[in-house]
């Protein structure tokens, strides 16, 4: 039974793979890549819509893996969530995004406030659906700092650390990271699901 990801982002695909081994398959690899319409409201609906799409495509003897993550700040109402990628409007990339939320903090005066990371990872295979999720809690700060990491890590600080996700090493963002507990909870699920086959 192949093992397939819902996504064609190379960094998801190595951290995967380091996760499930190289066996696993980037459903880019399989067919021709397509835009999946993900229009739920939260980041397990996400998941489960860009996992079925691709299990449907692909069919039985396939087990299809995807997440849909993202950054939560109760002090903006739990914005922007969902809509972490695309915060800044559509097409937006990550420093967009970065900058307008840095905005949004400075216009409430607040230089250091909590926040916390998402993740959902959706596992869709013939013997049904399963969803787990991961978090990491922290801070979101008004400044920048560092280089490492994408999207919203260089105003995050993990709790428990000083140093923003920008600016840890990778080998703790890997250990303390929101997809990285998703992946635990995800591993004995599809160790099942392929121990069925």
């Amino acid at each position: 039974m192949k093992l397939i990801l819902a996504s064609g982002n190379r960094g998801k695909l190595r951290e995967f793979r380091e996760a499930f081994g190289p066996g696993l398959l980037s459903f880019s690899e399989l067919m021709e890549p397509f835009e999946i319409v993900e229009d739920a409201d939260s980041f397990a609906g996400n998941a489960l819509i860009k996992a079925r799409t691709i299990y449907d495509r692909l069919g039985p003897g396939h087990l299809v893996i995807s997440d849909d993550s993202g950054i939560s700040v109760p002090l903006l109402g739990g914005v922007p969530g969902i809509y972490s990628a695309r915060y800044a409007g559509e097409g937006a990339d990550d420093k967009a995004n970065l900058r307008k939320l840095i905005e949004e903090l400075k216009k409430r005066g607040a230089r250091r406030t909590p926040a916390y990371y998402t993740a959902a990872i959706a596992i869709v295979g013939e013997k049904g659906e399963y969803v787990v999720h991961g978090w990491m809690h922290g801070d979101v700060i008004d400044e920048a700092r560092g280089e490492k990491g994408f999207g919203y890590d260089p105003i995050f600080i993990p709790e428990g650390y000083d140093q923003s996700l920008g600016e840890l090493d990778e080998a703790i963002k890997a250990e303390i990271s929101h997809r990285a507990k998703a992946i635990e909870l995800a591993k004995p699920i599809i160790g099942m699901l392929q121990r069925k086959f």
